[in-house]
């Protein structure tokens, strides 16, 4: 089975090199030396110290290989030749919820992107799905469990 493309952008595709370069270099280094440190304790079967660092080196392991998978079928995609007023990857939109009024500024991002906390969603959300390939102006509908979210877009820029 094929595996998923995952879409990047430069910055997204960096920060990905670099927790994956700072795991190879640093973190498993650390976790190796906990482990050597935790075998001089005596019987490792008893030795929670050193049980610790064996579950931390299996999940900085695993991280590892999530990471060297996602580069792989990582897909770098530009803005250069992309209409700045169509919603689409990297483009930042200002939505206003016609319900309360309120307003809410996200920027749509790949799923491997995607930090709430940055108002920074994925272009796989109900939100992200519903804007994608709208304009300004447009009212967008999104299917939440407790119904229907009625959005117009106030802006849309790069």
């Amino acid at each position: 089975m094929p595996e998923k493309e995952v879409i990047l952008s430069a910055e997204g595709l960096r920060r990905l090199e670099e927790k994956l370069d700072y795991l190879r270099r640093v973190k498993r280094h650390e976790v190796a030396e906990r482990i050597r440190k935790a075998r001089q304790f005596g019987d490792i079967n008893e030795n929670s110290e050193y049980e610790d660092a064996k579950k931390e080196q299996s999940f900085i392991e695993g991280e590892i290989l999530q990471l060297e998978k996602l580069l792989r079928n990582a897909k770098l995609i530009d803005d250069i030749n992309v209409d700045p007023e169509v919603v689409g990857l990297w483009s930042r939109v200002k939505l206003q919820d016609l319900e309360s009024q309120e307003t809410f500024e996200y920027t749509i991002v790949s799923s491997t992107e995607s930090d709430p906390d940055q108002n920074k969603i994925s272009d796989e959300s109900p939100v992200g799905r519903a804007v994608l390939g709208q304009r300004a102006g447009q009212v967008v509908e999104v299917q939440v469990p407790d119904g229907t979210l009625r959005y117009k877009i106030l802006e849309v820029s790069r």
